[in-house]
């Protein structure tokens, strides 16, 4: 049974340990930086004291830089009025880095034994974009082999839910939502291919963003011209994601798809937005079993928008075809980044990331071009949808989480599985519309387990959707959720 707002509230009250500046969103510490009241080496220090007390029980952040984020604040020039003026100016702001991404000094193992002590020269283009933008980067977030949505590997070990120890925080963000949604960190990256922005967000409690495909400007890579992988951020709340995409957003001339910023700030938008209009809401898409209650809770949450002025109806573009297409074109893209490890390395990589890289060598070039065909015809199905709807909303996740131990479900309400990936079917099919798409958390289930609803909006109305999912925020009013200690 779902429980109510207020009951959640006074349910999750954070404990002793998660209050003061570890409590604070990041728009609020961020805040406190810059009006002097507080210091980045203030907040770093909060931060480490939080990560030794309670990472040994969740293991989100492995790879940590606790010293050289200490002298970082330390060395941080005088703030000025431009900066602070500055869109997603973040002051000295303690951050987490995903480890699929580079931190200079420190390994990228992307969750692999082959990479292991693969230091990186120089932080990646995201990275050092929020680090320019005045983050500071304190630690590396856990994640899962290459790629998938439970975060455990050979090289780290698995990371744990804080909402219970026992569950998994999915993937491949889950080390950065659970360092999120356990206070250890104010913000985070991740990047998403099939949901890993949105499934870890889902599964902790917290708020991540899959951006439309070039909003945020991504690292070099050896697919430059794919779609379907983005770079985004992950917070506590819709103003903290908000935040974060503007010290993320912009043009640069090394990611092709890349495009410049808005003049309006995403923060604005947050702050100040427009109605809601029209929704559709879908519980499974039409393509598939979910979970229940998972349904019921999003269903309940998206008709409190309606308070806030949409229209909700049961409208959902056909998106027939969208499993099959997005299991093609992720196998393609598997293949070309990780097909050559095969030769030397298989033995050392795990059996799922195997699958999906033969699977992207084996298939034809007609399998490609139906998946292509596929994804032309989804699109222009949404976009037809777009002409009458404002926002898609479907649950994040058809099931809530699942034991850590359980390397990935094996059906849904009883209905098998085909592949380790079947279950992501709600992220993975909107990943192929390029559309933005934010997962917010809408309830609990009755056993106390995270749920979230993910908003889609048409192509580039990044700000229009974040305006939305803060009016979701507001009417559902969870926050009080995270951080907690872990259980």
């Amino acid at each position: 049974m779902q429980q109510s707002p207020a009951k959640l509230a006074t349910a999750t009250q954070p404990g002793p340990t998660a209050h003061g500046l570890c409590s604070l969103t990041a728009s609020q510490a961020v805040d406190l930086l810059k009006r002097r009241e507080v210091s980045s080496l203030e907040l770093v220090d909060a931060a480490i004291a939080r990560i030794e007390a309670v990472d040994p029980v969740v293991n989100a952040l492995p790879i940590r830089r606790l010293e050289q984020a200490r002298d970082e604040a330390r060395a941080l020039p005088p703030p000025s009025a431009e900066q602070d003026d500055r869109p997603g100016w973040l002051a000295g702001l303690p951050i987490a880095v995903k480890d699929y991404n580079d931190l200079a000094g420190l390994p990228t193992t992307y969750g692999s034994p082959i990479y292991a002590q693969n230091v990186a020269a120089r932080s990646d283009l995201t990275v050092a974009n929020l680090q320019a933008h005045g983050a500071i980067a304190i630690a590396k977030s856990n994640v899962p082999e290459f790629a998938g949505a439970n975060t455990f590997n050979t090289v780290f070990g698995a990371t744990r839910n804080p909402w219970n120890t026992d569950l998994t925080a999915g993937g491949s963000s889950g080390g950065s939502a659970a360092a999120l949604a356990s206070g250890m960190i104010w913000l985070a990256t991740g990047n998403d291919l099939g949901g890993s922005l949105r499934i870890p967000a889902s599964f902790c409690g917290v708020v991540g963003m899959r951006p439309s495909a070039g909003r945020v400007p991504r690292p070099e890579s050896v697919a430059p011209f794919d779609p379907l992988w983005v770079e985004g951020p992950m917070g506590r709340c819709v103003e903290d994601v908000a935040l974060m995409l503007d010290a993320q957003a912009g043009f640069d001339p090394r990611d092709p798809l890349s495009y410049s910023a808005p003049a309006r700030s995403h923060v604005e938008a947050v702050r100040q937005p427009g109605r809601p209009g029209r929704i559709g809401f879908s519980p499974n898409l039409g393509l598939g079993q979910v979970d229940p209650e998972v349904a019921a809770i999003c269903q309940a949450a998206v008709l409190r928008l309606a308070d806030a002025g949409a229209v909700v109806d049961d409208g959902c573009p056909d998106f027939s075809g969208g499993i099959d297409a997005f299991q093609t074109l992720r196998a393609n893209l598997i293949a070309a980044v990780r097909g050559p490890l095969l030769d030397e390395h298989r033995a050392r990589i795990c059996p799922e990331i195997i699958w999906n890289i033969e699977k992207g060598l084996h298939q034809s070039g007609a399998d490609v071009a139906q998946a292509e065909r596929q994804r032309g015809q989804i699109f222009l199905r949404l976009a037809a949808f777009f002409g009458e709807h404002d926002i898609l909303a479907c649950p994040t996740v058809a099931v809530a989480p699942f034991p850590v131990t359980q390397r990935f479900p094996t059906e849904i309400a009883g209905q098998p599985l085909q592949s380790y990936i079947d279950w992501m079917y709600l992220t993975f099919v909107l990943t192929l519309t390029g559309c933005p798409c934010i997962s917010v958390p809408v309830g609990l289930t009755s056993d106390g387990r995270p749920v979230g609803l993910q908003l889609m909006a048409r192509p580039r109305a990044d700000a229009e959707l974040l305006g939305v999912a803060r009016l979701l925020e507001q009417a559902v009013d969870l926050r009080t959720g995270v951080p907690r200690d872990p259980s």
